[in-house]
């Protein structure tokens, strides 16, 4: 069982996400459309605790930005 990244819990941790449960993704029955959006993989990141760190909120917030236009797509 893998656990999630130290980085990755402490950059949602800053938008008070507690993502450190080891959990599933949900399936949820009759869900016709599967979504899939791209993003670096911040494990990947060398550097400085710093460094590494910058990299997740980066893609922390590029996760947040596209969820935020495609829930306003999606209610328009």
């Amino acid at each position: 069982m893998t656990s999630a990244n130290p980085l990755a819990i402490e950059a949602m941790a800053e938008r008070g996400i507690d993502i450190s449960a080891n959990e599933r993704c949900p399936f949820v029955p009759g869900m016709r459309n599967r979504l899939h959006w791209s993003f670096p993989d911040p494990s990947r990141a060398t550097g400085t605790h710093a460094e590494r760190l910058a990299v997740f909120r980066r893609v922390r917030d590029q996760i947040e930005a596209r969820l935020s236009e495609w829930l306003e797509s999606v209610r328009a």
